[in-house]
């Protein structure tokens, strides 16, 4: 279930099977496949796992977005990085996230771009190529594990 669709339901209208669907998709999804690929790794004894979660519906919620199934899913992608990095730090596998802000994508049409941008302090929102680099950095970073790698343009910050 995409985060803008997350975004615009109310806590007291979620559904169950809204609530069914974005369980399934940005947790249950995700714990399978990340839990397939850290086995290889383990074995391995080497590997990166970088995982997508989102910056203000998890850790900056904002009253004019409702977004609590996003806070509540994503919120435990941010936490699972940071577990999983803990469990595999000796044993040769990194995990890291990157939590993207809104970033300008065909998901996003464009009349809601000015709204958009406001939600973020930098008063823009971000590129895809910003989100390209926040993974090129955490994949040259050997030294970089357990960390969950802010894209939005200063949301994550606080209030402003």
């Amino acid at each position: 279930m995409a985060l803008a669709k997350l975004s615009r339901l109310n806590f007291t209208e979620i559904t169950e099977g809204e609530f069914a669907s974005a369980l399934s998709t940005n947790v249950v999804g995700l714990f399978y496949l990340t839990q397939l690929t850290a086995r290889e790794m383990l074995k391995a004894g080497t590997g990166h796992i970088i995982n997508i979660t989102a910056s203000g519906a998890a850790d900056q919620p904002i009253k004019s977005v409702p977004a609590v199934l996003a806070a509540l899913t994503k919120g435990g992608v941010s936490t699972m990085t940071k577990s999983q990095a803990i469990e595999f730090a000796d044993r040769g596998v990194r995990v890291n996230a990157v939590a993207p802000g809104v970033i300008k994508t065909p998901m996003h049409a464009v009349e809601t771009h000015d709204f958009l941008a406001k939600l973020h302090p930098m008063g823009k929102m971000g590129e895809t190529k910003d989100i390209v680099d926040a993974i090129l950095y955490l994949e040259s970073a050997p030294f970089v594990t357990g960390e969950v790698l802010h894209v939005d343009g200063g949301q994550n910050a606080g209030q402003w």
